[in-house]
């Protein structure tokens, strides 16, 4: 399961802390170490944690947060660079942080970096809204991937790509929505889907 670098960060402090310490910190000492003064900030980091299965927690007990050793295997931290519309298009890069994404999701080649989906036009093919896509970077495609591209240099867009001849069809996967036609020179390709994220 997916961290973000805040959840992550917050799981290496409460493990370092009961290594050094042999307890658990407080939420007052996690939100001290990462300047957050609000203990409900803390409270909803810890708790997607305990959901994720990173932390467990004792009902009912002070200092009850512990570290559970994650069993998925070896993970990579990859750029989460913003959203990407999986509808009508809108600007991809919005935010500059970190996700832990498991190491068999990510090419051995090329550059690879995350983006939150919005909108359902995927639908049809398992990608909904609030999902993040593994995206390895690159201008190049071939006919039926799913893709990142940007339309006439502004607004980004998730669809299945198709050449037909000097145009582009960018496909949604999704019955209900028509396909976005325009002519080739207008089209840029930033990367290709590779994997698919979902936090439950």
């Amino acid at each position: 399961m997916a961290l973000t670098r805040r959840q992550r960060e917050i799981y290496d402090f409460v493990r370092e802390f009961v290594d050094a310490e042999g307890y658990s910190p407080s939420l007052e000492e996690i939100g001290a170490r990462f300047g957050l003064s609000s203990v409900a900030t803390v409270h909803k980091h810890v708790q997607h944690l305990v959901e994720k299965g990173f932390l467990r927690k004792a009902l009912h007990r002070s200092r009850s947060v512990e570290p559970v050793e994650p069993t998925a295997g070896p993970v990579v931290s990859l750029p989460l660079l913003g959203s990407v519309a999986a509808g009508a298009p809108i600007e991809a890069i919005e935010e500059a942080e970190s996700i832990d994404v498991p190491q068999h999701f990510v090419p051995k080649r090329g550059r690879c970096f995350v983006l939150r989906v919005r909108g359902d036009s995927m639908i049809d093919e398992q990608i909904r809204d609030g999902d993040f896509v593994v995206v390895e970077g690159g201008p190049e495609a071939r006919d039926g991937e799913t893709v990142v591209a940007l339309l006439r240099g502004e607004d980004a867009t998730l669809k299945k790509f198709y050449r037909q001849g000097s145009r582009v069809r960018l496909q949604p996967a999704n019955a209900t929505m028509r396909p976005i036609e325009v002519p080739a020179a207008e089209v840029e390709i930033r990367g290709v889907v590779r994997g698919l994220l979902r936090r439950y």
